[in-house]
């Protein structure tokens, strides 16, 4: 019974940090964007936001969140930095905010 409680805990843990490391590395890519890139068809915006997705996957193995990657892990961790990248950056884009 406490082995079961442990180990749903280590998942819940490990789910919640991979989950605010992709959603930081999307705002942060969102922001880096607006800062480098001088309009919305500028390529450099792409490469920071590729950028910072392959530095998770060496920083999640690096503070041992996670020991093995699945395809599904991958997926996850690409959307969800993608569609926060995507929001930050448009809403700067919007309202013309300067970074």
């Amino acid at each position: 019974m406490a082995t079961e409680a442990v180990e749903q805990r280590a998942a819940h843990v490990r789910a919640v940090s991979v989950t605010a490391v992709a959603s930081l590395a999307g705002i942060g890519a969102g922001i880096a964007s607006s800062a480098l890139a001088s309009d919305a068809g500028d390529p450099i915006a792409l490469a920071v936001l590729g950028a910072l997705i392959v530095i998770q996957f060496p920083l999640l193995k690096m503070t041992g969140i996670v020991e093995e990657f699945s395809g599904k892990d991958r997926v996850f961790v690409v959307f969800m930095s993608f569609c926060l990248w995507f929001v930050t950056w448009g809403i700067l884009l919007t309202t013309g905010a300067s970074v």
